[in-house]
């Protein structure tokens, strides 16, 4: 378990929402409160969050842009190759983060071990507190009206009470349909 962070996304009509904590910790201290752990690429189309260690997550973000150019923004064929060349890649294999990245049509976990995991429903979270947030997120899709962009605030938060790894500096990402 990656300890450090918590990025969840959802998706609820025709927004998506990417959320993440600005928690680092050094071992038992908190280093930095305000990280950014959620980005834009692909000209602002495409969501990614990460956790894990900061080095080597910005190291596979770096990589999953160029294959995100290289596909014409194409979010499954960009996550293969970079799933495939993390896996196979000497150097690669041996970085410890995982990436939750989305666009307008889905939302994608990806993994050193070759995972590429699409969510059997609309919400998705990866991190220390990462079953906290799932649990609020599917908790507020079933019983209430919020935007996916309040329903992944929310959850982070209630994750940041809970998961002494997350806090409640967030940053969030929406990618909206008008």
């Amino acid at each position: 378990m990656f300890k450090g962070t918590t990025i969840i996304c959802v998706r609820r009509e025709k927004e998506v929402a990417m959320a993440g904590d600005g928690q680092v910790t050094l071992e038992t201290q908190v280093i930095k409160s305000g990280a950014k752990k959620v980005r834009r690429l692909s000209g602002g189309n495409v969501l990614a969050g990460f956790a894990g260690s900061t080095a080597d997550a910005m190291t596979l973000l770096e990589r999953f842009e160029k294959y995100l150019q290289s596909h014409s923004g194409n979010l499954m064929r960009a996550a293969v190759d970079l799933v495939k060349e993390w896996r196979t890649d000497k150097a690669l294999r041996r970085l410890e983060a995982l990436m939750l990245v989305a666009d307008r049509n889905q939302t994608l976990l990806l993994s050193g071990a070759g995972d590429i995991l699409e969510p059997d429903d609309d919400v998705a979270s990866i991190g220390s507190g990462a079953g906290y947030a799932l649990a609020a997120a599917r908790a507020f899709l079933q019983v209430s009206d919020m935007s996916a962009s309040e329903i992944a605030k929310r959850s982070l938060q209630i994750a940041s009470e809970i998961c002494i790894y997350t806090n409640d500096v967030i940053t969030l990402e929406v990618i909206k349909d008008e």
